[in-house]
């Protein structure tokens, strides 16, 4: 038996090397040449990936903010401004890697999922709500998009996280075509974009 496990450790040392040989490991965002590693990544968009979702945010508005700075939940450039929600969970800073990988996402790249699941998986497990989530809702896509694209990117996402109690809700739907995001350059087009495009099919659950 020892013998036979030897072999088999040898022979899978080989057909791994054979393999990095003919279908050499590249990495999932910037298609650098890598040795096989985690996510399949590189150093430089790991670290860059990391460092983006490490240190303190408001939650308020995300922003880098030192946690002795944040009251109620704000920090000061937040402090005033009326926001329709509790608190945020950041998975990382629209930039450089994870901006790549998005924008990936987006464009038929479903092989992303795995490392973008973790970042978001890791963010809400380090929020001060992960306990207290009953629901994930993913932002739906317009059919006539849906239909296009022949996927919803946070439906993916939101099927990788791995919450023990909170269930996918489909309940939120649009209702009205909208241009694309990067399309509407300032806050206030993007917010205009968006109005009245979501309605919620009534239940019971979600009532109130």
């Amino acid at each position: 038996k020892e013998t036979e496990s030897k072999f088999f450790t040898y022979a899978n040392g080989i057909f791994q090397s054979l393999n990095h040989l003919l279908w050499p490991a590249v990495c999932v965002c910037c298609r650098e040449s890598i040795c096989q590693s985690r996510y399949g990544l590189c150093r430089r968009c790991r670290e860059q990936l990391l460092c983006a979702a490490g240190g303190d945010y408001c939650p308020g508005c995300g922003k880098d903010v030192s946690r002795y700075a944040v009251l109620n939940g704000r920090c000061p450039q937040c402090q005033c401004q009326e926001m329709h929600f509790d608190s945020i969970a950041r998975g990382g800073i629209y930039t450089e890697s994870l901006r790549t990988m998005i924008l990936g996402f987006k464009k038929s790249r479903t092989e992303l999922d795995e490392v973008l699941g973790f970042l978001a998986e890791s963010a809400l497990q380090g929020s001060g709500f992960y306990e207290e989530i009953d629901f994930v809702v993913p932002v739906p896509l317009h059919w006539s998009r849906r239909l296009w694209r022949g996927y919803n990117q946070s439906m993916i996402l939101a099927k990788k996280l791995k919450h023990p109690m909170a269930k996918i809700n489909t309940d939120l739907v649009r209702i009205k075509r909208t241009r694309r995001q990067p399309e509407a350059v300032t806050a206030a087009r993007r917010a205009a974009n968006f109005a009245r495009a979501f309605a919620v099919r009534y239940r019971p659950e979600v009532a109130g």
